[in-house]
Formats: structure tokens, C-alpha cells, sequence
């Protein structure tokens, strides 16, 4: 875990002068999924972070550093690397929703949309409420032209998360053109 230097060298003077040090008590995944479907709820955005943080704990050293890498070589665009990392991953903790996920995120970033398909119904199998993954299945069946569907899954993310703007988004933009149409 990485601290801001000001935090970590409050924590630091806290332990040499003798001050107890108590750590805030750890947030379930369920706890900030509850918060983040609160309507009135002004600080989604910190509360969606926490929830990928939470969501990213796989609960074995080996599958969060295989996240981790995977992740670092999506970012790098080495996509063969980024693969191997996540099906390394998948294949050592296939029940870590987030490694399906991103793994998903790979594929869709590919163009591979039957691959990401896959990977994002193991993860809401694992996971029913990842409104990532559900928005995410959205974004491909949009582009693939299955405009009820997506619409669905838009739809899905946003009961979990509505404060999502792109979700929104999603949905207002399918509704467009879904416009004059029987649904």
C-alpha cells in the first residue's frame, strides 16, 4: 500500500513519539456498493475508487501482482504481454472477479468482443453487481449494433451506480437512437 508522503510522514512521527496508530476500519466491497446506489451521494467518485481498490484485493500476493502486471502492459499497449499476465491470472484465481474483468478490458481494447463477452459474464457471475463490466458489455453491444441490449446492460450499471456520467451518457445515446422504435 502506497501512502501520500504528508500522510505517510504523519504516520511516521505519530509510531517515534509514541502515538497509537489506528488504521480505519476496512470497507467491504458490499458496504461500498450500498453507498455508491445512495441517490443523494455527493462523493461517488471517492467512493467508486475504493470500490475498484476493494474490487482489485484478490486475497493471494501472486494474483494481485499478475493483476498489477497485466494491467501495467495494458497501459504500455503490450497487449500479448497484458494477455499473458491475465490468463496467467485467470488460470491461478478463477475466482477473482477483477481478473476476469480486466482481462475483459484487454479483449475489448483487442476489438475482440467475443472474448471480452465471455470474460464479463465470468466476472458478473462472480460479481452480478460490477457495473463496469456491465457498462462495459453495453459499450461492445452498442458498437455491435444490439441497441436493446445494450440499453439493457446501460441500464443494469446505473440501478448499481447512478452517478455514473458516461453511463448516463450511454443510456441517453441509445435512447436517441432507439427513438420511434418499438423496444
Amino acid at each position: 500500500m502506497r501512502f501520500p508522503k504528508r500522510i505517510l510522514n504523519v504516520l511516521v512521527a505519530a509510531v517515534i513519539c509514541g502515538f497509537p496508530v489506528v488504521a480505519a476500519a476496512q470497507v467491504t466491497a458490499d458496504e461500498l456498493l450500498d453507498r455508491l446506489a445512495q441517490p443523494d451521494l455527493r462523493n461517488w467518485d471517492v467512493v467508486e475508487a475504493q470500490l475498484y481498490q476493494e474490487w482489485s484485493r484478490s486475497g493471494s500476493a501472486t494474483a494481485d501482482y499478475l493483476l498489477r502486471m497485466g494491467r501495467a502492459a495494458m497501459e504500455a499497449q503490450d497487449y500479448p504481454v497484458a494477455y499473458d499476465h491475465l490468463t496467467a491470472l485467470t488460470d491461478h484465481a478463477p475466482e477473482f472477479a477483477e481478473g476476469w474483468n480486466t482481462r475483459a478490458t484487454l479483449f475489448f481494447e483487442m476489438g475482440s468482443y467475443g472474448p471480452a463477452i465471455a470474460d464479463i459474464q465470468r466476472t458478473l457471475v462472480l460479481e452480478p453487481r460490477h457495473f463496469g463490466a456491465l457498462s462495459g458489455l453495453g459499450f461492445m453491444l452498442e458498437e455491435m449494433g444490439e441497441l436493446e441490449d445494450a440499453l439493457a446492460a446501460f441500464e443494469a450499471a446505473r440501478a448499481i451506480h447512478p452517478h455514473h456520467p458516461e453511463i448516463q451518457s450511454g443510456i441517453e445515446r441509445i435512447e436517441r437512437q432507439l427513438e420511434g422504435r418499438t423496444l
